[in-house]
């Protein structure tokens, strides 16, 4: 190993950029470049080091000057042989993943500084967002009541956009630990040294561990991918949170007592969603729900047993009381080396008695927890509740004598967590197709000899068919009688729910989400399928009709969210339907879609429709006396609805956030907000107090926006919808240059999730998932999904005002000085038009598109719409700097783009080899088509990596 005074320069250099606070960030980040380098120059050897040095240089010194870099790029790396840009890749990529985890590390580190010097409540905080309400004079009993019943529950989905495997994100929670300990132990401790050897060591691990998989993940895996985040931070925080939460109410606003037990919880998809993914079937559904028993359970084993370990009190010297006794003699323990610790004794009995309920659940999967089978055989619970009761015992008993300190740092903490996280862990939605659903109960009436035309039926003639089935007791499906596939396949997902909800409770399957949903028969149908296995009963003489799952409609197309209104009015009207909405707390869960929406119509146009439509789909529930709860499918990146979470949150309509909300966690993104304890406090923090801010908000207040404002923005949003339609389908050249410019087929070839990246065989953009259209432009650095149209949209505005430009101006900067709702929008195009870089958007086009005419149109027509957007960014917010409102964002990026321009350029150069030779025009191409593949593969993982949210 070389040392540092050896190398001529480091792999990081001063283009970090010096920020007060930020110094040791920075030093984190050179501190990594130069082990790095070492690495590079040990494994590699000092030509391949060189090579990376030259290449980083050029980059920096382009930034720094404002010029390209792109054509010395291309000259340096241009006639290097395959597997030598393969090196310089993978350096910049674990670049860029050490330098992401120095980030994530300081915001753990600056919130720790925070704490420590008793600085004012940081924005986003509870204690901050506490402190607003309170200082505008909102009641105690208001926040009393709405902690009552808030529920916050982030629910994560597996869209492919997390390109890193399991290995490597363990690997980097170690660099980070060691990151954590080298800064606490100050410049002058010599064990500083050793954690550097460590460092070197994990870094050298990397170095030599494949950054991309060697198959396509199984549902399987993605489920176990997500599972990791409750060891890692989740069972931590959640509770510890919900704990928090208790305090304010109990300290702050004089609440009597209070459960915050089920106000944070998590959801997943992972194993429910079947919408487009073929390897969902029943099967994977029970292994899911199974697995999630398997983390939940032997968690909560392991505290049991660390109980039994800690609280080791001897009647000889306290006295617990009759109830703990009664527990400790029930426990079957007679070891006399426990005779006088019964506290020991009763946890062990406890022990056993989860145990055995774990078997129950889990069966023969029960060896899976990893904990000592219980010596005592004893009755398993017959619910959780029962061992929460237990411990509620052993607290008390604990206060009895003395030892409330005890009881409030060892057991509450465990029953908390299990009032949490149950035996269920987490709530596993169902999610399928509305075109799926019709033709699996059309099977069904079929078969019954309802009707064999039911597909033929218009929407009123389904109702009423639908409406005679939920009325009778009677069920459909006939033991001899033969259906499709698909109709057995549902059914079975559906059966292996039930099975679920029987065992586990209501919570582990709490809601059924139907894509594309347009129609009042959309949710009936469904309606009518939980019937078939057991989990809706219709009403009889002796009990009204019940529901045990929320049925969600998602509104995604532009139409759709039009429509959405319309369409729950007539739901919430249908009399069945108002039976089962009782039977749920008159209660209705409506999901809506970004990503689509914004595929259909573009950013401006996809962000208008979603507040015009939540607007009115809260007026709608109001006038039906039924509470709303919206669910958001926000991706990562702003254009398929990403964003600062806080300001997301409180930019909604007034009335849209009532107590309540849902929002996916997608892709990388997972990653991004769980990997540490830290992490994960922050986001889930931010999300809960935005949720309680925004449910503060009067219906009627300032936050609505003025009539004028809402006008306004309706009209921007129809221009930049024609405007973006224009370009996406009105022209029919658009889809092979999207093809060509961006990576997308062969982001296809990435092992990085188990879903199809379109719904069908088809080139259509219609039919292609907006997960790889937000990906593949995010590879090229155009980013239109996330600004296209917005340009023209003010600009005709500004042409057809009455009072010219300069008055149009002014209403828009108004608006965004008085409109949380187009703030919001303005500021995170922003990130977007920041992140997007022209310059290399031509290269892509120049080197990629093959129809030289094609090409010219339209990237001209995405060069003069970029150009507008920036412009009327600039009049709307004031500043030239497209992130004067984020500085911390514009010093991270400034920081990374140094190490995307190579990768631009190496992106570029493999992806015309690899067409060339696979379209056989080019018989000079480079024969090593795996290698240059596999480059590809390696640059899409790389930029996603120094972009952060790419999909």
């Amino acid at each position: 190993m070389t040392t540092t005074a050896e190398h001529d320069q480091p792999l990081v250099g001063d283009e970090l950029t010096a920020t007060s606070g930020y110094e040791a960030l920075g030093d984190d980040i050179r501190l990594l470049g130069r082990l790095l380098g070492d690495v590079v120059r040990d494994q590699a050897g000092d030509a391949t080091f060189e090579l990376v040095e030259s290449v980083r240089r050029i980059a920096v010194d382009g930034r720094r000057n404002g010029s390209s870099s792109v054509n010395d790029l291309e000259a340096v790396l241009g006639s290097q042989p395959v597997d030598q840009v393969i090196h310089v890749i993978r350096a910049f990529d674990w670049l860029s993943l050490l330098a992401n985890t120095a980030e994530d590390l300081h915001v753990e580190r600056r919130r720790r500084h925070h704490l420590s010097v008793g600085s004012v409540a940081q924005p986003g905080s509870l204690e901050a967002t506490f402190n607003r309400l309170e200082a505008g004079g909102v009641p105690a009993e208001r926040i009393r009541s709405l902690l009552a019943d808030l529920m916050v529950s982030p629910v994560i989905t597996a869209n492919p956009t997390e390109v890193r495997r399991k290995t490597i994100l363990d690997v980097l929670g170690d660099v980070s630990e060691l990151l954590d300990r080298h800064d606490r132990l100050g410049g002058r401790d010599r064990r500083r040294d050793e954690v550097v050897r460590e460092l070197d060591a994990k870094i050298l691990t990397l170095w030599q561990t494949a950054i991309l998989r060697l198959s396509k993940l199984r549902v399987s895996d993605e489920i176990n991918e997500a599972l990791r985040y409750y060891d890692v931070s989740l069972f931590e925080t959640i509770p510890r949170l919900a704990a928090d939460l208790e305090r304010f109410a109990l300290d702050r606003f004089g609440a009597d007592t209070i459960d915050t037990s089920r106000s944070i919880s998590m959801g997943s998809w992972i194993g429910g969603d079947r919408d487009g993914n073929p390897f969902v079937t029943a099967d994977v559904m029970r292994l899911a729900i199974g697995r999630q028993a398997q983390v939940a359970l032997g968690h909560h084993l392991d505290e049991l047993r660390r109980l039994s370990i800690e609280l080791s009190m001897s009647v000889r010297l306290i006295t617990p009381t009759a109830e703990l006794l009664a527990l400790a003699d029930a426990s079957g323990d007679d070891s006399p080396f426990r005779a006088d610790e019964p506290y020991r004794r009763a946890l062990r009995g406890m022990y056993a008695r989860l145990y055995a309920f774990a078997e129950v659940v889990l069966g023969r999967e029960v060896d899976e927890i990893g904990g000592p089978v219980p010596r005592i055989e004893l009755p398993a619970y017959t619910s959780l509740d029962e061992l929460v009761a237990e411990l509620d015992v052993v607290a008390t008993s604990l206060r009895s004598h003395g030892a409330s300190d005890l009881a409030e740092v060892s057991v509450e903490p465990v029953r908390r967590a299990l009032a949490v996280f149950g035996a269920h862990l987490c709530g596993l939605d169902m999610r399928q197709n509305s075109a799926v659903h019709e033709l699996v109960v059309s099977d069904l009436l079929a078969g019954a000899g309802v009707t064999t035309r039911y597909l033929d039926l218009d929407e009123a003639a389904r109702v009423a068919v639908l409406t005679d089935e939920l009325s009778s007791p009677r069920l459909l499906r006939h033991p001899t009688a033969e259906y499709t596939d698909t109709t057995v396949g549902e059914l079975d997902v559906l059966h292996a729910a039930a099975t679920a909800v029987r065992q586990l409770g209501r919570r582990a399957v709490p809601h059924y989400v139907i894509s594309m949903a347009n129609a009042v028969s959309d949710v009936l149908e469904v309606a009518v399928l939980l019937k078939e296995v057991g989990l809706l009963r219709t009403a009889t003489s002796r009990s009204p009709a019940r529901c045990d799952l929320d049925i969600v409609p998602l509104f995604e197309t532009i139409g759709d969210l039009a429509g959405s209104a319309d369409t729950l009015a007539a739901l919430l009207a249908h009399p069945v339907y108002g039976e089962l909405i009782a039977s749920r707390s008159d209660v209705q869960e409506v999901m809506i879609g970004y990503s689509d929406s914004n595929k259909d119509g573009g950013y401006l146009s996809s962000q208008w429709n979603l507040f015009a439509a939540q607007a009115a789909l809260v007026d709608v529930a109001a006038d039906a006396g039924v509470r709303l709860r919206l669910f958001h499918g926000r991706g990562g990146t702003v254009g398929r609805g990403g964003g600062p979470a806080y300001q997301a949150v409180l930019a909604q309509p007034p009335g849209s956030v009532d107590r309540a909300i849902r929002v996916t966690e997608q892709g990388e993104m997972v990653a991004a907000k769980y990997a540490r304890p830290a992490l994960a406090r922050r986001n889930l923090e931010t999300l809960v107090a935005a949720t309680i801010r925004a449910s503060c908000t009067a219906v009627d207040g300032d936050d609505a926006g003025s009539d004028r404002h809402r006008e306004i923005m309706a009209t921007l949003a129809g221009t930049a919808f024609d405007s973006y339609r224009s370009l996406v389908y009105g022209d029919d050249r658009f889809v092979t240059f999207f093809r060509e410019i961006t990576p997308t087929n062969e982001i296809a070839t990435l092992n990085v999730g188990s879903r199809p990246a379109s719904r069908k065989k088809s080139e259509a953009i219609e039919d292609l998932r907006a997960i790889p259209w937000v990906f593949g432009w995010t590879q090229c650095r155009l980013m239109i999904p996330a600004w296209f149209g917005a340009g023209s949209a003010f600009e005709s505005f500004a042409g057809t005002h009455d009072e010219g430009g300069e008055a149009a101006g002014d209403l828009l900067r108004e608006m965004y000085g008085d409109w949380p709702f187009f703030r919001t929008i303005i500021d995170n195009m922003g990130m977007v038009l920041a992140k997007a870089d022209i310059e290399i958007g031509r290269r892509y086009a120049d080197a990629l598109v093959t129809d030289e005419t094609a090409r010219s149109e339209i990237f001209a027509r995405i060069e003069h719409e970029h150009t507008l957007t920036r412009r009327w960014h600039e009049r709307i917010t004031g500043s030239p700097d497209p992130l004067s409102d984020n500085p911390l964002l514009a010093r991270s990026l400034r920081n990374r783009y140094p190490y995307l321009d190579p990768l631009h350029v190496m992106q570029v150069d493999l992806l015309r080899r690899y067409r060339a030779e696979r379209d056989g025009s080019d018989p000079g191409a480079d024969p090593e088509s795996e290698l240059v593949q596999r480059g590809i593969q390696l640059t899409i993982n790389a930029i996603a990596t120094g972009i952060r949210n790419s999909g």
